[in-house]
């Protein structure tokens, strides 16, 4: 119970946090994502599952990820070296830009999972994960950071979620998980949500909010 008040009260103080944001100018921003646009697509809508949509994502959460891989704090192979002449601005235009298109809903599947058959249990599942967590494990609901509806908390930094593809989801969440994926004080809530998310929990909630509008 300790350990689940404390990221509680790390979540509220985020939550909380009077740093600034929304500096980019999303005009400017059009020119500098065509770098971006082979994998993300020119309104950040990506076709392919193994890379994210990045449309309306939050300025905010955009700019860090963006500055996480151009330090090398974050480490996304495809995307070694295609920062390192951009500047702080850059950054946030590129954000900008990409934060004012707007998300395609990927949708959730029919999926089975071990021990559930039927897709609308496993969806079911996933919804209560989201919305409730899972009291007996320890794993807080998804809402309180990314919200009922997915559209996630800008000023925070946390991502909207909803319609994102549910395999890139469900490879983040693992890599939160293993310990993999660590930049940034935000890392450090989800890996320990996903510490506690079994294999089955996690695709059933990644399917669910591919769903999410």
């Amino acid at each position: 119970m300790k350990t689940n008040l404390n990221r509680l009260m790390i979540v509220l103080l985020l939550l909380t946090s009077t740093q600034t944001w929304a500096k980019g100018d999303a005009d400017a921003g059009a020119a500098k994502v065509m770098v971006c646009a082979g994998c993300h697509g020119v309104d950040g809508n990506s076709m392919v599952p193994a890379f994210p949509k990045l449309a309306a994502l939050g300025e905010k959460y955009l700019f860090q990820q963006l500055r996480y891989v151009q330090t090398g704090e974050r480490v996304i192979v495809e995307m070694t070296g295609i920062l390192d002449a951009s500047t702080e601005q850059d950054l946030w235009d590129m954000a900008a830009y990409y934060n004012g298109e707007s998300r395609q809903l990927s949708g959730a599947e029919d999926i089975q999972l071990v021990g559930i058959s039927d897709p609308d249990d496993a969806l079911a599942l996933g919804e209560r994960l989201y919305r409730g967590g899972n009291l007996a494990s320890g794993v807080p609901s998804c809402t309180g950071c990314h919200s009922p509806s997915g559209s996630g908390n800008d000023p925070a930094g946390y991502p909207a979620l909803g319609g994102q593809h549910a395999g890139y989801l469900e490879k983040q969440l693992l890599a939160y998980r293993r310990g993999e994926r660590n930049s940034g004080n935000n890392a450090q809530i989800m890996q320990g949500v996903a510490e506690y998310l079994s294999d089955k929990e996690i695709k059933a909630v990644a399917n669910y909010i591919a769903g999410l509008k």
